[in-house]
């Protein structure tokens, strides 16, 4: 372990060229900083803390911990080091882990001391945070307010590289006027709120669309809170460079631009349009989009740019690649001398087919080393840095990537997850390997995982995973409970040593499953669910020395749902076999427990505000200034979690129906259940009349039900109903029966 502490130190410490290091703060408003943000995490109790900064330690941060009298010093090179500190003290003292969404904390007075003084340096210079997903799978409704105790949690655990896209439709509409685009032109290209992530990195235009005036003015207002308050904590905000995406209408103003159509985008959207590498153009436009952008929020120096997000270049030729990325790189430098360029390579993954070792050597090392810092995203399963020789020289960061469409589910591979940041660490093979992150698509349902992640920021190695695990589980209820560690310890069987997010059949566009198929929900559990289920058992034991925790009794709702809902799939097998041998009654009986089923998942979520969509409806309406744009918001709203998009087709996975969906009240009754029980008529009428059923008109007509059902304006709840523990005991007790004989294990 002691060798790995060496190893990690000095490679970071290699990486560390880069310019992308926090500008230093006078020590003043580093204390005001930090003291502002411990008023909010442990309000009325900050008094008994005493904030002080010190230097970094070999340009890395750094935090002490000591008790002095009856209070607790917190020292840190930052306001980030200082709120890891904090932090420290809560888990390792206090007994507490902040969760997401962060809530006040209340410690008991006198504050419990530190037996002896801790100074702790993380070992990596970047700690990095958000996918561009995130923001609209999880984030696209949010407020200052949420914002606040996001950026609040991300001080705590000790981010201080966090993407910062928000409100860069601003600086688009900016940049675009400048050029000579008409409001129309601008109007054609900006995507929707919920759609934002994907017009940032050049897959769609205009869907979702038109972006109102209002949005953009709030988001640019929003975006400056948010950099401010990052800033102030030390942390180096990650904006946007120029990508080389253009609108269409382009030829309209530039006749004479050379431009190129990438290839259809993966999920079958057309194909977006890219100004030619070469072509001086390129140069004007990114080097303005960098400028305006300063002018309106600013710079840190650092910029993401992903040209090429799973959508292939029109060239494979090198050299047109290495332009590329010259281009590029140099459009942010013209305007900003110290730019550094923050890459995703994901496009190394996901598309290794185009991305060759020639095409990938070119478009990296066409940049200065010191002048980019290479994302790893999917390093907790697929690490490219293996394959690419760690990025050619580049300072890059090693990441865990899960959470795809922000799904609700329980799972997380959390083996890989330590085995793979372990192999990094100590291979001496890992290049310029500077730090770690996160690049979740979505927050909240697994948060063992980002905080096992996040936990290594300031940690030398990976610590063995079942000791750590049974801590967190401590803390998370608030000490010592028997039930609650041994619940965990089947989890971490099951869920949490499992990459497929499971779900429930009954989310799928109705239809009898078929043996081989890809489906969105990924119906089959890949352990047995009576080990998941005995886990719901172990953990309903201990709820009346438990419930008093608000994590207990979302983790007890959650885990419910996770077990209820593997019943889908065989409930809907009991449907086919009964209409397979035409008896009637035996198909009533069947659909009646699959629409019974429906309505009690609905129940069950209903009574945990997280997994409300009335709530992520009113969410979106309340940026509308009036009822068209309320209404706009809304479409987005119900688009991005259902057919993600205007299209629909009969196949499955043929597009991206489905690949946000979410197991939530509204969506149980309002969405999955109406579906179904027109599937059962079409059954019902194919047994009464004796023709044989064909499902392709019925998928066509869903497909037409789905897509006005984007633009309804019925209501669902916006506040939890009924006692959480109490639901979840009474409706997992109606299926325990079912589920103890194994039901739910195979198809």
């Amino acid at each position: 372990m002691r060798l790995i502490a060496i190893v990690l130190l000095s490679l970071v410490l290699s990486g560390s060229s880069a310019a992308a290091a926090p500008a230093s703060r006078r020590p003043a408003d580093v204390v005001h900083a930090a003291s502002s943000l411990i008023k909010r995490v442990v309000p009325g109790q900050a008094q008994y803390f005493v904030v002080e900064q010190i230097p970094a330690e070999a340009a890395l941060d750094v935090f002490e911990v000591e008790s002095r009298g009856d209070r607790v010093v917190l020292r840190g090179s930052n306001g980030v080091a200082i709120a890891s500190a904090l932090n420290w003290y809560l888990e390792h003292v206090a007994g507490i882990t902040i969760a997401i969404p962060l809530r006040p904390v209340a410690l008991a007075v006198p504050l419990p001391r530190v037996s002896a003084k801790v100074r702790i340096a993380t070992p990596y210079t970047y700690r990095y945070f958000f996918n561009y997903c995130t923001f609209s799978y999880s984030m696209a409704w949010w407020d200052w307010a949420e914002w606040q105790r996001m950026i609040d949690w991300m001080a705590l655990k000790g981010i201080n590289l966090p993407l910062a896209a928000t409100g860069q439709e601003g600086t688009w509409r900016l940049t675009l006027r400048d050029l000579g685009f008409s409001e129309k032109m601008i109007a054609d290209f900006l995507v929707g709120p919920a759609y934002l992530p994907w017009g940032w990195m050049g897959n769609i235009d205009a869907l979702g669309g038109p972006l109102p005036g209002s949005w953009i003015d709030s988001h640019v207002n929003l975006e400056r809170r948010i950099l401010a308050r990052e800033r102030e904590l030390g942390m180096t905000p990650v904006l946007q460079g120029f990508t080389g995406h253009v609108p269409a209408s382009i030829k309209q103003v530039f006749p004479d631009a050379k431009i190129h159509q990438t290839g259809d985008w993966s999920a079958g959207f057309s194909g977006t349009w890219f100004l030619d590498p070469l072509d001086p153009l390129f140069q004007r436009i990114g080097r303005r989009f960098v400028e305006r952008q300063t002018e309106l929020f600013g710079t840190d120096h650092v910029y993401a740019a992903d040209s090429f997000n799973e959508i292939d270049p029109p060239s494979n030729d090198p050299a047109f690649l290495a332009g590329m990325g010259r281009a590029v790189y140099e459009s942010m430098h013209a305007a900003d001398s110290s730019a550094v360029w923050v890459l995703q390579g994901w496009f190394l993954y996901y598309q290794a087919k185009f991305w060759k070792e020639p095409q990938a050597r070119a478009m990296i090392g066409a940049v200065p080393d010191d002048r980019m810092i290479v994302l790893d995203l999917w390093g907790d399963r697929h690490p490219v840095w293996q394959d690419r020789e760690a990025f050619y020289g580049k300072p890059w960061v090693w990441n865990v990537l899960y959470n795809f469409g922000g799904k609700v589910n329980f799972n997380g591979d959390l083996p890989s997850i330590a085995a793979n940041l372990s192999t990094a660490l100590a291979s001496p093979k890992r290049g310029k390997l500077s730090g770690l992150g996160m690049m979740m698509e979505g927050l909240g349902s697994n948060p063992i995982v980002p905080d096992f992640v996040l936990d290594m920021t300031w940690r030398s190695a990976v610590p063995a995973l079942e000791p750590w695990a049974q801590a967190w589980v401590d803390r998370r209820y608030g000490g010592v409970n028997a039930h609650a560690r041994n619940a965990w310890q089947l989890l971490m069987q099951t869920a949490y040593r499992a990459a497929p997010q499971t779900g429930t059949f009954l989310a799928e566009r109705p239809g009898f499953y078929v043996k081989g198929t890809a489906y969105r929900t990924e119906p089959l559990l890949p352990y047995d669910v009576r080990t998941l289920a005995a886990a719901l058992d172990t953990l309903l034991v201990a709820k009346s020395e438990l419930r008093q925790y608000d994590a207990y009794r979302y983790d007890v709702v959650n885990l419910t749902r996770q077990v209820l809902g593997q019943l889908g799939l065989p409930l809907v097998n009991e449907v086919e076999a009964a209409f397979t041998r035409k008896d009637r009654p035996a198909l009533h009986a069947a659909e009646a427990r699959v629409t019974g089923l429906l309505g009690d998942l609905d129940e069950l979520v209903g009574t945990r505000e997280e997994f409300l969509l009335g709530r992520w409806l009113a969410d979106a309406k309340r940026w509308g200034k009036t009822i068209a744009e309320r209404d706009l918001y809304e479409w987005n709203a119900r688009n991005i979690i259902t057919l993600w998009g205007t299209k629909c087709t009969e196949g499955q996975n043929d597009d991206l129906n489905l690949y946000a969906y979410k197991e939530w009240q509204g969506l149980f009754s309002g969405y999955y259940l109406p579906r179904w029980k027109e599937f059962f008529k079409r059954l019902d009428a194919s047994l009464e009349s004796g023709r044989s059923f064909d499902r392709a008109p019925f998928a066509a007509e869903m497909c037409t039900w789905e897509q006005a059902w984007s633009g309804r304006h019925d209501a669902f709840a916006t506040a939890p109903r009924g006692d959480a523990v109490e639901t979840a005991a009474r409706l997992y007790g109606r299926y325990h029966a079912a589920i103890a004989v194994g039901v739910g294990s195979t198809p």
